[in-house]
């Protein structure tokens, strides 16, 4: 890399930075706190039963020996590990708007950086397509998240293709404690039944060490086809070539119907296992849903 593509990246990184600094300083860094602080608790001491105490907290094992009852004494954790896993398949590379679903990615991932930043946690990445690509261990710091930023935006990925689950297993084997895991992904699966079975299995052991939370990131015309004609479409990661006629009104129904299967399909898997999930556009700005996504979740929490 020479010195004008150093700061080139160094540009765009800080333009990145800019524009999600006032969202991080405003709203979300302290929906952020009241939404994942005090998830996660330390086991810090037992003490003796007194009425009113939680039976849940009783320790048994303490109970026995002593021979009357003992409960778990916990305190807040102090510092949260949050672990940005993000698809960087070259499906993502598609935008029909100003910005590609990389792009989106990569400022989301910023805004969740910053706001954990702002709360003194940590921060750890996991880049991945149907390898994984590149992992940074959680760390604090805004030096650190730049960084991390830096690699979500101009990391050059070795394959193409998408494997979410081998994604999930890596986080889960370099993540020993509990965190915030963030997946954010386009979940453009390429055989959906299979691997809709598998993603399956990846979400819920995964989800049920971490607090996981999915961000699907997809593009207006991914879903909509609109009339111009003979239309040549690249499957971004195999390759493939299919001609589509968009002057036919059927031809364009049934695109739309099967992008929505897909999306109620990823979306029911989603669910069953237990996963927030939050469906962002390209084309629309994502500041009002991520507010409303938080506030959404804190209340629920309650």
């Amino acid at each position: 890399m020479n010195t004008e593509q150093a700061k080139e990246i160094l540009k765009k990184v800080r333009q990145v930075e800019i524009r999600t600094h006032r969202l991080v300083n405003e709203s979300l860094a302290g929906q952020y706190h009241s939404v994942f602080k005090g998830r996660g608790m330390d086991f810090d001491e037992v003490r003796e039963y007194v009425p009113g105490d939680e039976v849940r907290a009783i320790d048994w094992n303490v109970t026995a020996r002593a021979g009357h009852a003992f409960v778990k004494k916990f305190t807040e954790e102090r510092e949260l590990t949050i672990l940005l896993v993000v698809d960087l398949s070259a499906s993502g590379n598609f935008g029909s708007g100003p910005r590609s679903k990389r792009q989106m990615a990569a400022e989301l991932a910023s805004v969740l950086a910053f706001s954990a930043t702002r709360n003194s946690d940590k921060v750890g990445l996991v880049l991945f397509t149907d390898q994984i690509e590149q992992y940074i261990p959680p760390k604090k710091g805004r030096q650190h998240v730049l960084r991390v930023i830096r690699e979500i935006l101009f990391f050059e990925p070795h394959s193409r293709g998408t494997d979410i689950v081998r994604a999930l297993d890596f986080a889960n084997q370099v993540t020993s404690r509990r965190a915030i895991m963030f997946l954010l992904s386009d979940f453009e699966l390429p055989d959906q039944d299979q691997s809709l079975t598998d993603l399956r299995r990846g979400l819920r052991l995964a989800s049920r060490r971490h607090d996981l939370v999915a961000l699907h990131v997809h593009d207006l015309r991914e879903s909509e086809l609109p009339d111009v004609g003979q239309l040549s479409v690249e499957d971004a990661e195999t390759g493939e070539l299919i001609e589509l006629d968009t002057t036919d009104e059927s031809v364009r129904r049934r695109f739309a119907e099967l992008a929505k299967q897909r999306m109620d399909n990823l979306r029911r898997a989603l669910a069953g296992e237990g996963v927030d999930a939050l469906n962002l556009d390209t084309s629309e700005p994502y500041e009002p849903a991520l507010r409303s996504f938080f506030k959404n979740r804190e209340r629920r929490m309650r």
